[in-house]
């Protein structure tokens, strides 16, 4: 039996090597370096598709609604697509991951009948969850939804929504009983971005990309049908959007770090330095690729440890905080390897390829971009916590504290 599986994971394997040579954009990244945003979307739109006739779109749907790939070959799909410098599914991701995950783990079955089909056909999602005094501390969100009849009115404020400006839809937390306890008034919504009322505002970020948004609500009507799970349990059906965050899209971010990113850092080593020798001819430079590379060995290793539990049910409470922690200090120490290394010139470069991943090997924007990773879904210092409570059984913090 098990040389039967290792049998049909190299044929797999064979299988997207032979579909990546055939299908992968040979100059997406010259097209995507400096694209408008409309030729980003539909260079996006048009990629998705491509992965979705092949069936690798979303692998880790469930097999009813065009998934079921097992875990091997998950992992087989991520590799490869990394090896091969695929471009990265960065407009569907909330859509493909958090709100997939959150519609199979509360949605009622039209919510989720009216939904997964539509991301497959392209519908765009962001997350409006952190809010201007509600990052870290989600739970002190203020944006309030009052009933009105059946329907919902919301008023507020969210900010750092990935990608709100192509957005469809929204996963939305609001406030709909302000006299509970912070975590105990909060509801969760699918939330139609083209309703009456929401203006959106891209943040123009220091690498100049406009990745994030603010949005705003002014009494934005949401239809009762809408709500997600119970009214005034928001709380709990958000833990299940913040760990398909911190630790499910974790398997193919991992893969490309340790693939394509790692094999790009050795290659910068290997240029001509300021000296006119290559940076990897100095054993500190070998000593530091030799950590890092054992780091990302560690980061593949447990990605897909959590991944394999999470299906068999046996994830621990803490384990996509260990994981997201895990990547996104370990991308801040690569990248800003790789900042160090390109030296001067590397500071010239002001643009990179909009489809590519976090490590795309134009390194100080890279560096620069990976900060916002030790924020959002939880900064570091609340994984922390989160590993220390829920994982190691420490005592809670005062509430004072948090």
């Amino acid at each position: 039996m098990g040389a039967e599986i290792i049998t049909g994971i190299a044929e797999f394997r064979a299988t997207v090597r032979d579909w990546c040579r055939a299908h992968v954009p040979a100059e997406w990244r010259a097209t995507q370096t400096g694209a408008t945003d409309a030729e980003f979307v539909n260079f996006q739109q048009s990629w998705f598709q491509e992965l979705r006739t092949a069936g690798y779109a979303v692998p880790h749907w469930p097999r009813e609604y065009g998934g079921g790939m097992p875990i091997p070959e998950q992992i087989v799909l991520y590799q490869e697509l990394a090896a091969h410098d695929a471009p990265r599914l960065v407009l569907p991701f909330v859509a493909i991951h958090h709100a997939a995950a959150t519609l199979l783990a509360g949605g009622t079955a039209e919510q989720r009948q009216r939904h997964l089909p539509a991301i497959l056909d392209g519908e765009l999602w962001v997350q409006g969850f952190s809010e201007p005094d509600a990052g870290s501390d989600l739970a002190a969100l203020r944006t309030a939804g009052r009933r009105d009849g059946d329907d919902y009115l919301v008023t507020g404020q969210k900010v750092w929504a990935s990608g709100a400006q192509y957005a469809d839809w929204c996963l939305l937390l609001a406030r709909t009983d302000p006299e509970a306890a912070e975590r105990k008034g909060i509801s969760y919504f699918l939330m139609d971005m083209r309703s009456p009322g929401i203006d959106v505002r891209p943040i123009r970020q220091a690498t100049g990309e406009s990745h994030f948004c603010e949005i705003f609500l002014d009494e934005v009507r949401i239809p009762g049908a809408n709500l997600l799970g119970t009214e005034n349990r928001g709380w709990q059906l958000a833990q299940q959007t913040l760990g398909a965050e911190r630790g499910l899209t974790m398997l193919e971010l991992a893969e490309r770090l340790g693939n394509a990113g790692f094999r790009w850092l050795v290659e910068e080593c290997r240029k001509p330095g300021a000296l006119g020798r290559p940076a990897l001819d100095d054993p500190r430079t070998t000593d530091r690729l030799a950590r890092l590379e054992t780091e990302l060995t560690g980061l593949r290793a447990l990605c897909r440890d959590l991944v394999e539990r999470h299906d068999a049910g046996t994830a621990g409470p803490a384990d996509a905080s260990i994981v997201k922690l895990y990547y996104s200090e370990l991308l801040q120490r690569m990248t800003d390897f790789g900042a160090e290394i390109s030296g001067l010139p590397g500071q010239t470069v002001l643009r990179k390829p909009m489809s590519g991943g976090w490590e795309s090997g134009t390194w100080v924007l890279d560096f620069v971009g990976s900060w916002e990773w030790t924020i959002p879904g939880g900064s570091s210092e609340i994984q922390r916590t989160i590993i220390g409570e829920r994982g190691l059984g420490l005592p809670r913090e005062p509430a004072g504290a948090r």
